[in-house]
C-alpha cells in the first residue's frame, strides 16, 4: 500500500489528513513531520515514499524554495503542496516548481480524498475553483490573457475533444472523463494528446490554465 510524509507544523492538521488518508486508503503508512530539514532527510531515508504532503508555511520552507529544495534532493519523489493559501499565482507557482498537486486545507474531506487518489493515479490536481478565480492579481491577469487559445486553434478540436478538455479545465482525472463520457480511458488519454498537440502546449496543466475562461457552450453548438 501506500507510503506517505506529511510534513507540517500544525499537529491539528497533521491529525486530520492522516485521519482522511486512513478512511479514504485503508492500509496506507504515514510519515510525520514538523520542518522542512527533517521532511529532507526522511525523503532520503524512505526510499520508497510514495508521495509528500507539504505545507508552504512550516519552518524552513521560505516559501517556494522548500519545494524546490525537496525537488531537487528527491526529484522522484512526488510532491503535493497543502497550504491554507488560495492566492492564483502562488498555486501556479508550485505547479511550475515542480509540484504534482495544491490542495487548499479548507478542502471538505471527500474533495481532499479525491485531491489523493487523483495524484496518486499519476495525474497532477488542481484547485478548479481557484484556477477559474476571475479575480487573480494584477500580473496575473496580463499573463492570462495573454494565454488565451486562439479560436481558431479550438476550432482545430473535435467535438469529442472539446468535451474531454472541458472536463479537463473541471479538474477531472481520466479515469472520470473516462465514466462521465462513457469512453475507454486510453480513448481519453489519446484525445488529451491530441489536444496538447493541437494547442501548442506541453502538458495537461498548460491545456488546464489556457482554457479557463473558455465558453465551451459556443464551440459545442457549430
Amino acid at each position: 500500500m501506500y507510503k506517505i510524509l506529511i510534513a507540517d507544523d500544525h499537529p491539528l492538521f497533521r491529525e486530520a489528513i492522516s485521519s482522511v488518508i486512513e478512511n479514504g486508503f485503508p492500509g496506507c503508512e504515514t510519515l510525520e513531520t514538523e520542518d522542512l530539514d527533517s521532511a529532507l532527510v526522511i525523503a532520503q531515508q524512505e526510499e520508497d515514499l510514495d508521495l509528500i504532503l507539504l505545507d508552504l508555511n512550516m519552518p524552513g520552507m521560505n516559501g517556494l524554495n522548500g519545494l524546490m529544495s525537496l525537488r531537487n534532493d528527491s526529484p522522484t519523489i512526488p510532491v503535493v503542496i497543502v497550504s491554507a493559501e488560495q492566492d492564483k499565482q502562488v498555486v501556479l507557482q508550485a505547479i511550475t516548481y515542480g509540484a504534482v498537486g495544491f490542495i487548499t486545507k479548507s478542502s471538505p474531506r471527500e474533495q481532499m480524498t479525491e485531491a489523493l487518489q487523483q495524484i496518486l493515479d499519476g495525474n497532477v490536481y488542481l484547485p478548479s475553483d481557484i484556477i477559474r478565480s476571475e479575480k487573480p492579481s494584477n500580473g496575473m491577469h496580463r499573463r492570462h490573457d495573454e494565454s488565451k487559445i486562439p479560436p481558431e486553434m479550438l476550432s482545430s478540436l473535435t467535438r469529442r475533444q472539446l468535451l474531454v478538455l472541458e472536463r479537463m479545465s473541471e479538474g477531472e482525472s481520466n479515469k472520470q472523463i473516462a465514466y462521465n463520457l462513457n469512453i475507454a480511458e486510453t480513448t481519453v488519454k489519446a484525445h488529451v494528446s491530441a489536444i496538447l498537440r493541437k494547442l501548442g502546449v506541453h502538458n495537461r496543466i498548460q491545456a488546464v490554465l489556457t482554457a479557463g475562461n473558455v465558453d465551451f457552450n459556443h464551440y459545442l453548438k457549430r
